[in-house]
């Protein structure tokens, strides 16, 4: 199985530890993020990855570099701008296969990647969503009401939950190739509407587990706390 990591932006939201080193290399406990993932994917069955890269794109191949010593075939996709996370699939269509994972590398997570392949293979989809159920807590009376300002419903601190994308998705290339222009931006959710709005199947799977967010500061230091508190969850030794 084939992987298309994407790890090509600048991590804004982090800063100022972006400002030296990239999102996806930034240490979890002592691993950097994207070496976690790689370690994983690993372990599902996946032995050859393309690494989307940008942003710092020398440092990715200084501390991978062919992937020998992780037992992967690792190879690398420069962006010479910005492509969003479905544009980078234009660079590389030649050297896809024809079912692939593509995610983000920036994301720490227990999910069964072995399980979502086996699914999307067995559902015949042209793309497959992983997606995690989120709820929030809402600490405010909610109040619903019509047109005429009367009444509707008055919910005191209710919970929402709601399902989100978890950046990995796995992709039938034949199936989404007439969406995808080499060097032309394109976002994810804008191939999977089109997809979906071309009758394709696109599907969503969902399973018990962590996915955790590192966008903020706050957010990563969550992350690197819980890893190093559950490390065997993520990691077979």
């Amino acid at each position: 199985m084939q992987a298309l990591i994407l790890a090509g932006g600048i991590g804004a939201r982090l800063r100022p530890y972006t400002t030296v080193l990239p999102k996806p290399l930034m240490p979890i406990g002592n691993l950097p993020i994207l070496e976690i993932v790689l370690r994983q994917l690993k372990q599902s069955g996946v032995d050859s990855v393309i690494l989307a890269v940008g942003y710092m794109n020398h440092l990715f191949e200084a501390f991978f570099q062919d992937g020998k010593d992780f037992g992967l075939d690792i190879t690398y996709s420069l962006e010479s701008k910005p492509l969003g996370t479905a544009g980078p699939i234009g660079l590389i269509l030649d050297r896809l296969e024809e079912d692939f994972l593509v995610m983000n590398g920036d994301l720490l997570t227990t999910l069964n990647y072995s399980n979502l392949i086996s699914n999307h293979f067995e559902s015949g989809a042209a793309a497959t969503i992983s997606v995690h159920k989120r709820s929030e807590q809402i600490d405010y009376g909610v109040i619903d009401f019509d047109e005429n300002d009367y009444l509707l419903k008055y919910s005191e601190k209710p919970s929402y939950e709601y399902n989100v994308s978890m950046g990995i998705n796995v992709l039938n290339k034949s199936s989404i190739i007439e969406h995808i222009n080499p060097n032309e931006y394109l976002d994810i959710p804008d191939l999977m509407m089109q997809l979906s709005i071309a009758k394709k199947i696109v599907k969503c799977y969902s399973e018990e587990c962590h996915w955790l967010d590192i966008g903020r500061v706050d957010d990563y230091q969550k992350a690197t706390d819980f890893f190093e508190s559950n490390k065997a969850l993520f990691l077979i030794d």
